[in-house]
């Protein structure tokens, strides 16, 4: 169960919704208003009577920020209420906090953007770890960090999301694909897999395609350059990884192909259904997978679909790993996709 789940059960004609968020581990509606917003759902009028002043006053900003009207001045006055004896809320107030934190970064106010930030995110911790406004405080914790070159600051941040600590399983993917990137321009090969892969088993459990195809291809990418058939599968030697400490010698990477085939074949198998669209980066960073790893039979029908494919730069990659008549098919694609686009 999830809040778009709701949202949809509500749409649907259902108004007894109370075991739908319990369903959900969820004690308030703000989470399920606020996408209730972005989905423009009747769902956000329906709850409003379900809300203490603290959450509404949230809900307000976050209408304010969907429109680009945020400001200083009017977190200002939500914390008003968040702090206030009648109405007071130190979770929201961390959320508030973390929110003029962000603006103050927007506005190029770095050392306030840091100051707001932590102070919210230390808040949140010890009122509500591990909820979804805490999560969302690290995330932007180390997304700051990372904005103004300080990554390995980024990577402490990321470290304290732990796999075992209840956090959302989103989160985790989220954070531990942002990790793996960290690890890569630092050259850690086996760190950088290791959290692509976590990043990628969490996405799945979160329902959250996109990202274990993003996450799945990272891990490929990586991998591919580190195969061997005498060792383990990698689930297994990641299963007690921890951060290294001063002095000790970080693990060689060293993938079994089955691991990385089976990644690259769900990847294949659960991106985007279709070939069509103008720009298909997930079809072009897949191609290039299965052409580096000599599996591109799994594109076989992709290869026979010239005049499904749009996108001119996935035609020419097509067209590289044909062979004969096939490719000269593939050639004129690229130069009618090009014609077409004006190119």
């Amino acid at each position: 169960m999830n809040p778009e789940e709701i949202i949809i059960a509500y749409e649907s004609g259902e108004r007894e919704l109370q075991p739908l968020l319990e369903k959900m581990g969820w004690k308030s509606w703000l989470g399920v208003a606020e996408l209730g917003l972005v989905m423009k759902s009747d769902i956000v009028d329906f709850l409003a009577d379900k809300l203490s002043p603290a959450e509404t006053e949230v809900l307000e900003l976050v209408k304010k920020r969907l429109k680009g009207e945020v400001d200083l001045d009017s977190i200002e006055e939500a914390l008003v209420v968040a702090r206030s004896p009648e109405t007071r809320d130190l979770s929201l107030e961390g959320r508030l906090r973390m929110e003029r934190g962000l603006v103050h970064f927007e506005n190029g106010d770095i050392e306030d953007a840091r100051d707001d930030l932590t102070w919210a995110e230390t808040r949140l911790k010890s009122v509500s770890k591990a909820s979804r406004d805490h999560d969302i405080s690290l995330l932007n914790k180390a997304a700051f960090h990372l904005s103004i070159d300080e990554p390995m600051m980024a990577l402490h941040v990321h470290g304290e999301i732990s796999r075992n600590a209840g956090h959302a399983n989103e989160t985790i993917a989220i954070s531990r694909i942002q990790a793996a990137r960290i690890h890569l321009a630092f050259g850690h090969m086996f760190d950088a897999a290791r959290c692509a892969f976590n990043a990628h088993a969490h996405a799945i459990i979160a329902k959250q395609i996109e990202l274990a195809v993003e996450s799945g291809a990272i891990f490929v990418e990586i991998s591919s350059g580190f195969l061997s058939d005498e060792v383990e599968k990698f689930a297994d030697q990641i299963m007690d990884a921890k951060p290294l400490s001063a002095g000790e010698t970080a693990p060689v990477l060293q993938v079994h192909p089955d691991d990385v085939n089976g990644v690259l074949e769900w990847c294949i198998e659960n991106t985007v259904e279709g070939y069509s669209g103008v720009e298909r980066p997930d079809l072009r960073a897949l191609v290039m997978l299965a052409k580096r790893l000599d599996r591109s039979e799994l594109f076989s029908d992709l290869l026979k679909s010239p005049n499904d494919v749009e996108d001119a730069m996935l035609a020419a990659l097509c067209a590289s790993i044909s062979e004969g008549e096939q490719a000269d098919l593939w050639t004129a694609r690229v130069t009618e996709i090009m014609t077409i686009q004006g190119v």
